[in-house]
């Protein structure tokens, strides 16, 4: 039987590369399932997920003791407990706030509901485009955020505003009582201990691409 440990004292120690791998050790294993493949070693895990077999292992240990040395993992018992520790057992309510192009873009893509993130509401500060839709869901009013918060408690906010917006943005967004962000402004944001927040820089993105291309 598997031994397992408690998230939260895990999550403090875990690194977000190490998060990411978990992320992709997720998507080969519902690959694996739908393929009807009911084992599954690190090697294979590693060889798809472009690391180490030691990595993999290293990866699950911290939550826990998987798999049978020279047997593997079980696909459906790995595949049910990542999708526990990533938190995809529940729905999590989503404010995207900013309706151009990336926020639109955002609001209207279906796999975000297929993992268990539901857009509730779309705001910006655009009188002509409030009102609107964006995949079924209403651009509201950024004056109401805080009232709509109270009342739908969001667990997670999504920023794709202009850089001088954004701070103030932000500061609404916890003082509203959502506790994670995700931020596609190009601006160096700053929130209490008890908010995470993730940065999405595209440009810094193409830089990383365009710095292996130079020395690959």
């Amino acid at each position: 039987m598997n031994k397992f440990t408690s998230l939260p004292a895990v999550a403090k120690r875990i690194s977000d590369s190490a998060v990411r791998r978990l992320s992709i050790y997720l998507r080969f294993l519902e690959e694996f399932e739908s393929r009807g493949l009911t084992t599954v070693s690190s090697d294979e895990l590693a060889s798809r997920g472009g690391t180490t077999s030691a990595q993999v292992r290293k990866d699950l240990s911290f939550f826990g003791s998987f798999g049978k040395r020279g047997l593997g993992y079980s696909v459906p018992e790995l595949l049910s407990r990542l999708r526990e520790i990533m938190g995809l057992g529940r729905e999590w309510r989503v404010y995207i706030i900013g309706a151009g192009k990336i926020g639109a873009a955002l609001a209207q893509y279906r796999g975000f509901r297929q993992r268990g993130f539901t857009v509730v509401a779309v705001y910006d500060n655009n009188r002509a485009v409030i009102g609107t839709t964006r995949e079924g869901v209403r651009v509201r009013d950024i004056e109401n955020l805080e009232r709509d918060a109270a009342a739908e408690k969001p667990d997670i906010a999504v920023l794709t505003i202009p850089a001088e917006e954004a701070q103030k943005v932000v500061d609404r967004v916890v003082a509203a009582g959502i506790r994670a962000i995700l931020n596609f402004a190009p601006a160096q944001l700053h929130v209490p201990p008890d908010v995470t927040l993730k940065n999405v820089n595209m440009a810094m993105e193409l830089e990383g691409l365009s710095f292996s291309l130079t020395n690959g």
